[in-house]
């Protein structure tokens, strides 16, 4: 059994701003990832950081304008510590050496990104990500941190209360892609879920392959709710062919969408009069699947991206990263010619619930980054704030884990945050087709040893290996195509009733087929199969959660389209979408929006751009 004061899971932005915060409060603290920590999926985000650092700006406006674009579903004291906090945790960014783009005065370049009302979007080029990543893993090495790579997570070792509530986390289980080998991992402090995104869970993503959800049914098994994971952000601007994401900085630098009849379709047909192409990602998203629908799209399919006109130098100077992306993937030169674009996956606004501290309502667990739901973009989330949430949320998740002590926060988690039962006909039964073995934390003996608990996840883990290993069944591929099929084509960016029970059946019969699942590839060493078919699991579990809070949620807000509903209804709905796993039996239920912040008081408005 390895041990450590605060084990994070994950090496991306946010486990890596943990593990350093951690380090800096004086813990001893690792990563464990399954992937080497430069090669997380945060090195894909493109846009940049938002931060006020102008006269011109404010945290105030940040946070208004984050409130806004989450459509009043975010909670005011993670928006607005995401705003205070963040020029603090940028500033240290290029202290560390982070080469942030210069403006002719050497200050840090800002630019405009969609739904925000002043240049507050710092960035490095299109490669913001990649290079906050490395700036982020130099300091980590710096520290002497240590790194497990290539350590995949299978499951949290979590004490057996009966209620979630009381529960302890002490510890994960990591299977060791190089050897084979199943170990145990003590936190004595905290364990750090900071796993990123669950993109797989759909056909056309602009999220890497690791990103399958992993943080979040880890956790929704082991007792913590899962919170407004309806809300699934569509980028409008994803390469057809392969899903590879053209940075909201081409429209943020000038480029303008239009459609086959060369129309500049934000504004001719008044999607967003105002704002255009710099709308919101689900105004615009929207806006371009209509015009496909309304037959104005090229090939029944896409839209242009068009960034000619800002001229070669520019382009290569700001957007260079796009031009090799554009001729790589659609032998398209964006500098000659437009690029066709389409919405496709990009983001989860809900996750793991917890409080602005990155703690869960399970004792010494903490979650941040995408795979977490503070909540700070509610419904919708503005482009160029998911890298801040990384850094601060992470920061403060490791500070607190490092500290092994619950402290006072103004957003409850658990049963604390629970204001009222949810109930949805969902025409068939949700959850775990049979009774035994559904819930993979948790004892029947509340008072083992942290080491005890450890190992009894250690041991059944490796039982679950071995069986996936030996016996003959069926393959996962088969049942993560039609998983993604029906979510793609029914819990996508328009959405109705009907569809929404189809994709219910259809990850019921998922749930029934994986329980005969199997690894065809017998190795101990590097088994990718193996870690797939783990990984599929873990997609069925978030996809339906994804999917009946789609249900139940009966109205249009931010990223959630109701064909059935097309309207915003605050009377109703103005709260949050929790669902709990109950030993394997979904259980629904909301919870408060907190509008009530330091800075102000956010009054509901129409949100237009």
């Amino acid at each position: 059994m390895i041990s450590h004061d605060v084990v994070v899971v994950g090496g991306g932005g946010a486990g890596l701003r943990a593990a350093i915060a951690a380090h800096e409060a004086g813990a001893d603290v690792a990563i464990v990832s399954k992937l080497h920590p430069v090669r997380s999926h945060t090195g894909a985000a493109e846009g940049g950081i938002n931060v006020s650092l102008h006269d011109d700006d404010s945290d105030e406006l940040h946070a208004y304008d984050t409130m806004k674009g989450s459509d009043y579903l975010g909670d005011a004291p993670a928006i607005e510590t995401l705003a205070r906090d963040t020029p603090e945790e940028v500033i240290q960014l290029e202290h560390w050496g982070m080469t942030f783009s210069r403006d002719d005065d050497g200050g840090i370049a800002q630019r405009y990104l969609a739904g925000h009302s002043a240049p507050r979007t710092t960035y490095a080029g299109a490669e913001t990500g990649h290079h906050l990543l490395h700036t982020m893993y130099e300091q980590v090495v710096k520290r002497g941190i240590e790194v497990y790579e290539e350590r995949y997570v299978l499951e949290l070792a979590v004490s057996g209360e009966a209620d979630p509530d009381d529960r302890a986390c002490h510890g994960v289980v990591a299977y060791d892609i190089k050897s084979g080998e199943i170990e145990g991992f003590h936190a004595r402090n905290g364990v750090v879920l900071a796993t990123g995104g669950l993109g797989q869970v759909y056909n056309h993503t602009t999220n890497a392959v690791a990103n399958t959800g992993d943080g979040p049914a880890m956790a929704y098994r082991a007792g913590v709710p899962l919170e407004d994971m309806e809300f699934i952000q569509f980028h409008p601007t994803t390469l057809p062919s392969t899903g590879v994401l053209i940075s909201e900085g081409v429209r943020g630098e000038g480029g303008i969408l239009y459609n086959s009849e060369g129309e500049r379709f934000m504004f001719e047909y008044g999607y967003a009069s105002n704002a255009g192409e710099l709308a919101s990602r689900d105004v615009v998203s929207r806006a371009e699947l209509l015009e496909v629908q309304g037959g104005r799209g090229i090939d029944d399919e896409y839209v242009y991206l068009d960034m000619r006109h800002l001229g070669e130098e520019r382009i290569n100077d700001r957007l260079e990263n796009i031009v090799h992306l554009a001729k790589d993937f659609e032998g398209v030169d964006p500098v000659e010619e437009p690029m066709p674009v389409k919405p496709g996956q990009h983001f989860a606004m809900g996750g793991i619930e917890t409080d602005e501290n990155g703690q869960t309502c399970i004792d010494g667990l903490y979650a941040a980054g995408e795979c977490a739901c503070v909540s700070v973009h509610g419904s919708n989330r503005l482009g160029g704030n998911a890298l801040p949430e990384l850094i601060v949320f992470g920061a403060r998740a490791g500070r607190h884990a490092a500290s092994g002590e619950r402290e006072s926060a103004e957003i409850p988690t658990g049963a604390d945050a629970r204001t009222e039962s949810g109930t949805v006909d969902a025409a068939v039964p949700l959850g775990q087709p049979d009774a035994a073995g559904v819930a993979t934390d948790g004892s029947t003996d509340a008072a083992e040893t942290p080491e005890a608990v450890i190992e009894r996840a250690v041991s059944t883990a490796r039982t679950r290996v071995e069986e996936l290993l030996e016996r003959d069944g069926t393959n996962h591929a088969e049942i993560r195509a039609d998983l993604q099929d029906a979510m793609e084509e029914h819990v996508n960016v328009f959405r109705n009733r009907e569809g929404l029970l189809e994709t219910l059946e259809t990850i019921r019969e998922c749930r029934k087929r994986y329980r005969n699942v199997a690894v065809a590839d017998p190795s101990r060493t590097f088994n990718t199969d193996l870690i797939h078919t783990i990984e599929t699991r873990n997609l069925i579990d978030v996809a339906e959660t994804i999917t009946l809070g789609a249900l139940v949620r009966e109205e249009f807000r931010g990223a959630h389209w109701r064909q059935e509903h097309q309207a915003r209804d605050d009377d109703e709905w103005l709260k949050h979408t929790l669902v709990a796993w109950n030993d394997g039996s979904p259980e629904l239920y909301f919870s408060d929006v907190l509008l009530d912040g330091d800075i102000q008081t956010y009054e509901p408005k129409v949100r237009s751009y």
